[in-house]
């Protein structure tokens, strides 16, 4: 067939982007070539409109093993030789889909991303935005995307430990599932996924490839139409059981010394992994695709290249050791076929049957290679200048704020998320030591050391949509509090940025300007970004979803004896506010649920103030001074001292409005650097001299007590009441209990 620019327009490669490649081959591509550059050229590829900016991220710092972006993850040193392996990805187009497959393929592919390095996974994580809850599709993707991620990582063997959900209307059409994966590797252990020495044998190992999945990263970089249903072919079908086969034989492998390189086969398969290992080890390779082991007939080159079924490695072996890497592929049942031959002159020659089907540069395909490079034009937004016109003066103060409370509590982005949560294993591997006494941050053993890591994902994208910058240094800054609030030092970031299309400037300002706040802020906290995710497009005909840069970080707590829980424990304790009460009620779910105001400024945040605030706070936990942490967020006030009494069902007394604020913004507000504490009577003078030799103003505010809580010298009944309201709100609307009680103001 004749290939021309309208062949190119149809694999969404630009008439500019065709000429490139006609450029870069010396002549017109043939249509498996031209496949190839369209999976690699692609957004979810190549970074193409985002990595001029990821560049100017911070990515250097002491305990970094390996340079961001260098391998399949990121890799920090933890001590006792040991590191740790993190990383976040986006599943979202395909969860719009197929909500169950989409959701548990992520799961498995963010797994694969760890211990392909050679670590096992020992913690999953994720963030999940949906639209509106008391929706039907929205129940619908809700329970599939629940339903896949437990279902793969329960029958995997890791646990999932923690995450966010929020429901917001803008994600109706494009939900965001964001899957992150954490594990533990012996320093000095680490698979790199590079091919290099010429002669040696390319393996493909794990399942048979079949049509699944076929353009999946072209896919994932459209929008979602009312026509995406037709991409459905584009979803990859997973199997847990078998990727945990292929975990436990890839870990073996390693082991008998015969592994050169190794790389996941994820977004565009097969070309993907043979370019970027041959581009990184300055190589080429030699690949028969009719020995790759299939599972379906007559395949085509072009589909074999792209097809992205699941639980699949690339692996370069060492020539001569070949057996060793087929008899553990044996013991284990997996295939494992050696279908071509590392060469030494950066081209990628695939075969059929003996008739050569594509001849590519390696070095032009890859991202920082030959795949093209934009900087997209940028545009303030309009609706800032809503944003900026917001006045809390002209929003009326409540006088009655029991009521208010009590819908605030039962909304699901404050509720408890048990109906979720309850549906993952969070306690296989017996490394969790956060479930029966929760923390602001998962807690996971680094065994087989006496340390834990602290683990989070944090991003309230309403901050980020009222300003980009300063939201998205919260987002950062929320991940870091959680850490230390938790015992922990934060050590890294990996992100997932989720944003609708480049290609609108107003989308593009969203994108650069968080970019800018994150820079910023994980220099402050000296948490460099190791690596992660662009997911662009995600937008529907009604427009971009919030922008909604997801931060995936990791801490250390030296000793698990010295971790830090968020619940009261005895009655008589005294309450403390760590950090300054504001006169503040922008953007919080009070404001927008509540109210019903959809534009409002940001809330408040300094990031030296933050920072002052984290050092505090971990130095009250470092010297024993405190028994509990929980830090100020959603909901404000009143959410943070009621679930700090939660768990034990204690109460509160004692606690009256700072009569110089608003009684909303003093309960409900969400102004940021703010830490509730409690303390032991026997406790509270060190305590005071403590805080006196810091930086950080504080406030006496109450009492922890048993049972009641008490506020404003009024009795507003028993905490296993308003338990009762936070724990089944999501429960009882997802069973179509569609009270007032339980829907609040949705």
């Amino acid at each position: 067939m004749e290939i021309t620019a309208s062949t190119a327009a149809q694999l969404r490669i630009t008439e500019e982007e065709f000429e490139m490649i006609k450029t870069k081959l010396g002549r017109t591509p043939n249509f498996t070539e031209l496949c190839a550059f369209s999976g690699m050229w692609s957004e979810h590829c190549s970074y193409k409109n985002s990595i001029k900016w990821l560049k100017t991220l911070p990515r250097d710092g002491k305990k970094m093993l390996v340079k961001a972006g260098e391998e399949n993850a990121g890799l920090m040193d933890i001590g006792d030789g040991y590191g740790v392996v993190f990383k976040i990805e986006s599943h979202n187009h395909p969860s719009a889909i197929e909500p169950f497959q989409g959701a548990a393929t992520g799961v498995g592919g963010i797994n694969r991303d760890i211990f392909t390095m050679g670590a096992r996974p020992v913690a999953s994580l994720n963030s999940l935005r949906f639209g509106k809850l008391d929706d039907a599709k929205t129940q619908h993707l809700l329970a599939g995307v629940v339903h896949g991620i437990g279902q793969y990582g329960n029958c995997f063997g890791v646990p999932t430990v923690g995450g966010e959900i929020y429901f917001e209307e803008c994600y109706h059409t494009n939900p965001l599932v964001n899957a992150m994966s954490v594990g533990i590797l012996k320093n000095g252990t680490t698979v790199s996924a590079t091919a290099e020495g010429v002669g040696n044998l390319v393996f493909f190992v794990g399942s048979a490839t079949g049509k699944d999945g076929i353009g999946g990263a072209s896919f994932a970089s459209a929008e979602i139409t009312e026509d995406s249903a037709e991409d459905l072919p584009a979803v990859q079908v997973g199997d847990p059981f078998q990727e945990k086969k292929l975990l436990e034989a890839c870990l073996e492998v390693i082991e008998t010394g015969a592994v050169v390189g190794m790389q996941d086969m994820g977004a565009a398969g097969i070309i993907c992994s043979t370019a970027e290992m041959s581009a990184k080890g300055k190589s080429g390779m030699r690949i028969d695709l009719e020995k790759v082991p299939t599972r379906q007939q007559n395949m085509k080159a072009w589909e074999l290249l792209l097809s992205e079924s699941q639980e699949r490695m690339l692996m370069v072996v060492e020539k001569g050791k070949e057996q060793a890497v087929i008899d553990v592929f044996e013991k284990w049942d997996l295939p494992c076929s050696h279908i071509g031959e590392v060469t030494d002159d950066g081209l990628l020659h695939f075969y059929m049957n003996g008739v050569e089907e594509a001849v590519l540069p390696a070095e032009e395909l890859v991202l920082g290679g030959g795949a093209p490079q934009y900087d997209r034009s940028v545009k303030t937004p309009a609706y800032l200048e809503k944003i900026h016109a917001f006045d809390a003066g002209n929003v009326p103060e409540p006088t009655d704020l029991k009521p208010i409370a009590e819908k605030l509590i039962a909304i699901p982005n404050i509720a408890s998320k048990r109906w979720i949560y309850d549906q993952y294993d969070s306690m296989v591997g017996a490394g969790t030591v956060s479930t029966n006494a929760p923390s602001d941050a998962a807690i996971v053993l680094a065994k087989p050391t006496n340390k834990a890591l602290a683990l989070t994902t944090d991003c309230n994208s309403r901050y980020v949509f009222a300003d980009p910058y300063k939201g998205t240094m919260i987002a950062v800054a929320e991940a870091a509090r959680n850490i230390v609030c938790s015992g922990g030092e934060p050590l890294g970031v990996t992100n997932c940025l989720n944003f609708g299309n480049p290609y609108d400037p107003e989308v593009y300002y969203q994108f650069t300007n968080a970019i800018k706040g994150m820079g910023a802020a994980c220099l402050k906290f000296n948490t460099p970004v190791t690596g992660g995710n662009v997911s662009f497009y995600n937008q529907s005909p009604d427009g971009p979803v919030y922008p909604t840069p997801t931060i995936g970080m990791v801490g250390i707590i030296e000793n698990v004896e010295d971790k830090m829980t968020m619940d009261f424990k005895n009655a008589g304790d005294i309450i403390y506010l760590i950090g300054e009460h504001r006169n503040d009620i922008g953007s919080s779910e009070y404001l927008h649920k509540i109210v019903g105001e959809e534009y409002s400024t940001c809330p408040h945040f300094d990031l030296d103030e933050e920072y002052d605030l984290q050092q505090t706070v971990a130095r009250l936990i470092r010297e024993k001074t405190i028994q509990s942490a929980h830090d100020v967020s959603e909901g404000g006030l009143f959410v943070t001292l009621a679930e700090s009494c939660f768990n034990r069902e204690f109460g509160f007394a004692a606690v009256t409005t700072d009569e110089t604020l608003r009684k909303d913004a003093y309960w409900f507000g969400e102004a940021q650097s703010r830490v509730v504490v409690s303390v032991k009577v026997s406790n509270e003078k060190h305590f005071l001299q403590l805080l006196d030799q810091c930086n950080t103003a504080y406030t006496r505010i109450g009492n922890v007590v048993d049972k009641n809580i008490e506020i404003d010298g009024e009795n507003w009944g028993t905490i296993d009441g308003w338990k009762s309201k936070y724990d089944n709100a999501i429960g009882n609307l997802l069973k179509g209990n569609k009270s007032e009680e339980a829907l609040g103001t949705l």
